[in-house]
């Protein structure tokens, strides 16, 4: 019988899509609803629009980034805190840690009498050990170094990318009304498209996190016009 080599696939790139996802949903979201809301003040003009458009762009990629930043930083900051702590145990309480990772262990319906011969050949090597007790006792992985810095980044263009795409309407058009037309065509299409492949990539029903992400683009900017509309005096 001919046998093939088996390849699993698995995604690998979980950290930068949710950098992605989270830029670029807040991104197409939160400046349609500023543009929106603007749209409903009689005294706004496009090109007002579109300039407090580009000032909230700015403002909310760099405090988007900020917050992707000190997220990533946290998270590597949280790691050494713990290894630091585990280097400790494995010194200094001994048996309390053989215990532990045999308790790990009998988790996955290992033998008792394996339970200890690994323990046994895993205490020999001192960075191993920890590095098991990190993974299976308090399910942490080694951050990148460079994490923090790559989810600013990552968060921070795709707010960029994305926010650009409801003012689009507005810089080729003369009237408020004319722009949120085109703005809500386009953003409608984009959140929804946006929402179908985040979806496909995350295992989730594709037409079902498409409409609901295209939803909440809808009720954020329909609320904003509504209350712009009220308090504007109309």
């Amino acid at each position: 019988m001919q046998q093939h080599d088996h390849k699993e696939e698995h995604f690998t790139q979980s950290e930068m899509v949710r950098d992605v996802v989270i830029g670029m949903s807040d991104g197409l979201t939160v400046p349609f609803a500023l543009a929106a809301g603007l749209s409903a003040v009689p005294e706004a003009g496009n090109s007002i629009i579109i300039a407090a458009g580009i000032a909230e762009i700015c403002a909310g990629s760099i405090a988007m980034g900020l917050g992707g930043y000190l997220a990533g930083k946290t998270e590597a900051d949280h790691y050494r805190s713990e290894l630091k702590r585990e280097y400790f145990e494995v010194k200094n309480h001994r048996d309390v840690e053989r215990r532990e990772v045999m308790e790990v262990l009998g988790e996955y319906g290992v033998s008792p009498h394996v339970q200890k011969l690994v323990v046994d050949d895993m205490e020999k090597d001192e960075d191993k050990w920890v590095n098991f007790m990190m993974r299976f006792e308090l399910g942490l992985e080694k951050p990148d170094e460079r994490r923090a810095t790559k989810s600013a980044m990552n968060i921070g263009v795709a707010y960029i990318v994305g926010g650009i795409i409801p003012l689009l309407g507005y810089v080729f058009t003369d009237l408020p009304e004319d722009g949120l037309a085109i703005s809500s065509m386009i953003t409608l299409v984009c959140l929804f498209v946006f929402g179908y492949f985040k979806s496909v990539m995350t295992g989730m029903p594709p037409v079902v996190g498409a409409l609901k992400t295209a939803a909440i683009g809808v009720l954020a900017a329909a609320a904003a016009f509504l209350i712009a509309r009220f308090f504007g005096g109309h």
